[in-house]
């Protein structure tokens, strides 16, 4: 077994040992740690069901696929590859979904094409910004967001024009 392999194993001694040696009621301690987590997931649980409702309803409803040949036109503009626009609209809202997609990109074009290097860059250089924002800002408690979601697709989408020429260049 590799070094790695005792890590884990290690630290967990680790905290153990430093734990009985100030004292702490280790068994407490976990326990609180545990219903701080319970409370932690009671808080941000409906926002990321109803995200993940959102997104299979763009899916399943067809309307991704209408808003990938509306927006061809916008995207070649942009120097954006419009095979790529499935995952330029699922990308912002949950990772999970976009790496599907992103290998079915690559599964049909292949990695080594333009569009699966054009991909695997976007992937890398974007964000799942509103599973972000709202993971973040509910377990923050904050309400109103301001200009953090306009700014942050603003830069998804410098990131996907950027991937899209870096891609091309490189």
């Amino acid at each position: 077994m590799a070094l790695t392999g005792y890590l884990i194993p290690a630290l967990l001694l680790g905290v153990s040992v430093l734990a009985l040696g100030r004292r702490v009621d280790l068994y407490s301690a976990l326990l609180e740690g545990g219903q701080r987590g319970l409370e932690l997931v009671k808080t941000v649980l409906p926002a990321l069901v109803m995200l993940l409702t959102a997104v299979e309803l763009l899916r399943a409803s067809g309307a991704a696929a209408l808003l990938t040949r509306l927006l061809s036109p916008a995207a070649r503009l942009l120097g954006i590859p419009p095979e790529t626009l499935p995952l330029v609209l699922i990308r912002p809202l949950s990772g999970s979904a976009a790496l599907a997609v992103g290998a079915d990109l690559m599964a049909a074009y292949g990695p080594d094409s333009l569009i699966g290097r054009t991909v695997a860059v976007m992937m890398g250089s974007t964000e799942t910004t509103f599973y972000t924002v709202s993971v973040y800002f509910a377990a923050a408690g904050v309400k109103r967001t301001r200009y953090a979601v306009p700014a942050a697709l603003i830069a998804d989408l410098t990131g996907f024009a950027a991937a899209s020429l870096l891609a091309r260049l490189l």
